[in-house]
């Protein structure tokens, strides 16, 4: 019996001197890569055997190993985190990982799925915070399912991921513990479970400081970079300024702080920023963004595990593991200013 160690994609992707996310782009949409990184991909995969090993092996067990992972963008900061925690805890368990590159396309959604249908794949994991649109069409259940980093609003599913009440609660004392009591949280939605706990998270943490809610400023938004800036110039049209701004995600900090400095603010002295996910960009913005960071290859790891113990023994109950964040202290973050 071969004691060789299955090949992942953090080999091909060490090997050919790029990101995870590049190695996925190569397989799925090669077309979006440019042809001399195609080339050096293409090249580790052959050395390192990466999936034809994966396949090899459901061909001997006559089961599938390999698990579909739904991405609605694989670009995604926090997507290669939690996806080298899924891929490790699969492959210490003999299993691999196949990644469907949605682009929030539905039709791309059902066309992964058919992975399922045909039994090439044994298990779900999804980033998308919902089910896959039409997999009704496909004439059967879906297999055994777990969320990451998006609970899926209104179905029963089994979720792992960051502790969202818990994070928006410190990030919440921590502005309320630098002197400020005017906090806008930007980013709030009504279909998005995750923004929504992080809107309770706020909510818990005011209320703790007695203060009343027709003092809170709430925008709503999508989680994107435009969506932060849109949401401030909103308070600058409604001339309802807070001295801080709570976002539900860094991206959203990132619209907030760039429309702060396009009219000439100076950050923190005038307004402080806090964000949460704690993505890599976060520490080369100007000022450095204080977050909530989210252990990220926790997540993975522990959500593979829950996967896999689901396709051993199917769970009666779905379940949801949820993992404490850290405050991460930088620079965006200080006393309010008088004005």
């Amino acid at each position: 019996m071969s004691n060789i160690t299955p090949a992942t994609i953090e080999d091909v992707a060490r090997l050919a001197e790029v990101s995870i996310a590049t190695v996925s782009r190569a397989i799925h949409t090669p077309e979006k890569v440019a042809k001399s990184t195609r080339q050096r991909v293409n090249q580790a995969i052959a050395i390192t055997g990466y999936t034809t090993n994966a396949m090899a092996r459901s061909l001997r067990m006559g089961r599938s190993n390999m698990i579909l992972v739904l991405a609605p963008d694989i670009g995604d900061p926090n997507f290669s985190s939690i996806l080298v925690g899924l891929e490790n805890e699969a492959r210490a368990h003999g299993y691999g990982v196949l990644i469907g590159h949605t682009q929030n396309d539905p039709e791309r959604g059902l066309e992964y799925l058919k992975f399922l249908s045909s039994g090439q794949a044994a298990g779900l994991v999804l980033f998308t915070g919902h089910e896959p649109f039409g997999h009704q069409a496909l004439g059967q259940r879906l297999p055994p399912t777990v969320a990451v980093f998006e609970p899926v609003f209104g179905a029963r599913t089994s979720y792992v991921g960051v502790d969202d009440v818990a994070g928006a609660r410190k990030a919440a004392e921590y502005l309320l513990s630098a002197g400020h009591r005017s906090i806008a949280f930007i980013g709030d939605s009504k279909t998005r479970l995750g923004q929504a706990r992080r809107r309770e998270g706020y909510d818990v943490a005011l209320n703790a400081a007695r203060i009343p809610a027709d003092r809170r400023i709430i925008v709503e938004g999508d989680g994107t970079t435009e969506s932060g800036r849109l949401g401030l110039e909103q308070l600058f049209m409604r001339d309802t300024l807070p001295t801080a701004f709570m976002c539900v995600n860094d991206a959203t900090a990132v619209g907030v702080m760039n429309g702060l400095a396009a009219r000439g603010y100076d950050l923190p002295r005038d307004f402080s920023v806090i964000g949460f996910d704690d993505v890599p960009q976060a520490t080369y913005l100007n000022p450095a963004l204080t977050t909530i960071r989210q252990p990220r290859t926790a997540i993975g790891r522990q959500a593979m595990a829950l996967l896999l113990e689901t396709l051993a023994t199917p769970l009666s109950e779905p379940k949801e593991i949820l993992i404490m964040p850290d405050l991460v202290v930088r620079g965006s973050v200080t006393a309010p200013a008088r004005r």
